[in-house]
């Protein structure tokens, strides 16, 4: 495959550097994305560099993950209004192996492969290095007028409110195109990628090398993703979208992409899944042709969260997701981990009942009428139940009197009771 017209089909190409495509179709180049530790967890806002360096690696390249322990600790001024807090090695190093993990499920790290991924932090590299010798060998190739002229240096110094930019943020940039300098001399690394707003950094890296004397270096930035309304890509009202499954559930995770638009969709589906043009141009043909059946946003959630948390988390997020339109069994609904439940139970009516009077046995008619205010009385109750209108855990009650015991209990803690076919409430045993 030819890496550039891939990327340029799937819409992931915002400004390439001459000569980067013919460096790429000449030979097996290694290429580098850098990913900022602060956090355990990737979240979806990651995930376009990451396919990038998937893309690259599937068409025999040698992609390289560099997680800037370094440069987290002083924190990127592109696209920021201010200061990022600032993190201790020990959490750094945690963070890097917990990215890893997550990275290892896009990338193949095989030693034994040809074009490895490869993981480096430039902390390794930074960590010995003086103040005054970086002064002398590296920031004397580089000018101040060449810094300022930066959009990400410009914006935060001239922009109305701001308070302004410290030095530590301003020679961000000569500590980014180091790390490009080490990797061309150490690793013969020749391209840098990123989002758009890293175009400033990454071209600073080019002219280091070219000041100092490296090899060839090129620069290849995707666009930064928007949502068709105009609102932020991957944020939630809960907040970022994590890839970590104990941070987003793999049934929040796979509801993301099931509600995005049509017009979203069709572009994210190119951007964050394998799948061939052939296939995309197919998906869109039928979303055109029935877009009620929305088979688009359905192939994007099963192919990123089957990328992302494996297809036996998929199958049961899909089996958690049939919970609310009345087609799942109890078997499915005890399958289901709390997390997931209180997930798709979130905003349902929930009711805290007596433990201890579950463990005993107690009536139906005490529990949803008095204990809990599922229903405003006993009589309701009992009309509700002779018109086949009430179930429990997913299973319709037939008698008035029924005893509700402990081995109701979901997750040992957890009563599910569905009046009629969408009127849910959540009774939890405390």
């Amino acid at each position: 495959m030819n890496f550039v017209e891939e990327l340029t089909w799937r819409g992931m190409i915002h400004t390439i550097m001459p000569g980067t495509e013919e460096q790429i179709n000449k030979e097996q180049t290694s290429a580098y994305v850098g990913i900022d530790p602060t956090a355990d967890s990737l979240h979806i806002g990651h995930l376009v560099s990451v396919m990038m360096l998937k893309h690259f690696q599937a068409c025999g390249h040698k992609p390289i993950v560099l997680v800037g322990g370094a440069t987290g600790m002083i924190g990127d001024p592109s696209g920021k209004s201010a200061e990022r807090n600032l993190l201790d090695e020990v959490s750094l190093r945690h963070n890097q192996e917990c990215l890893k993990n997550q990275l290892s499920r896009f990338l193949d790290f095989d030693p034994a492969l040809e074009n490895a991924a490869e993981m480096v932090n430039n902390y390794d590299w930074m960590k010995e290095f003086s103040f005054l010798d970086f002064i002398r060998d590296v920031g004397k190739h580089i000018t101040v007028n060449y810094m300022m002229a930066k959009d990400s240096v410009k914006k935060r110094i001239s922009g109305e409110g701001s308070e302004g930019m410290s030095f530590t943020e301003f020679t961000y940039q000569l500590v980014q195109g180091y790390d490009f300098l080490y990797l061309n001399k150490e690793k013969n690394c020749k391209l840098q990628m990123g989002g758009s707003d890293q175009w400033g950094n990454i071209t600073t890296g080019t002219e280091m090398i070219r000041r100092m004397g490296g090899g060839d270096a090129f620069a290849l930035t995707c666009p930064l993703i928007t949502k068709a309304d105009g609102g932020k890509f991957g944020k939630t009202e809960s907040g970022n979208v994590w890839l970590d499954p104990e941070k987003t559930t793999p049934y929040q995770f796979l509801q993301f992409w099931l509600n995005t638009s049509d017009a979203d969709a069709e572009k994210y589906i190119k951007i964050f899944t394998m799948l061939t043009k052939d296939e995309v141009e197919t998906l869109v043909k039928q979303q055109e042709e029935a877009a009620h059946l929305r088979p688009l946003q359905k192939k994007l959630a099963e192919e990123v969260t089957v990328m992302v948390h494996g297809r036996e988390a998929y199958d049961t997020a899909i089996e958690a997701s049939q919970i609310l339109f009345g087609n799942a069994t109890t078997e499915a609904l005890r399958k289901i981990d709390e997390r997931t439940l209180l997930s798709v139970f979130e905003g349902v009516p929930q009711f805290t009942v007596s433990a201890a009077d579950i463990a005993n046995g107690v009536d139906i008619a005490d529990l949803l009428a008095e204990q809990s205010q599922v229903f405003p009385s006993k009589g309701e109750l009992r009309r509700t139940i002779k018109g086949g209108g009430l179930s429990i855990n997913k299973e319709k009650v037939q008698e008035a009197d029924l005893t509700i015991d402990a081995s109701f209990l979901l997750n040992e803690k957890y009563i599910l009771v569905q009046k009629g076919k969408k009127n849910y409430s959540l009774l939890i045993a405390e």
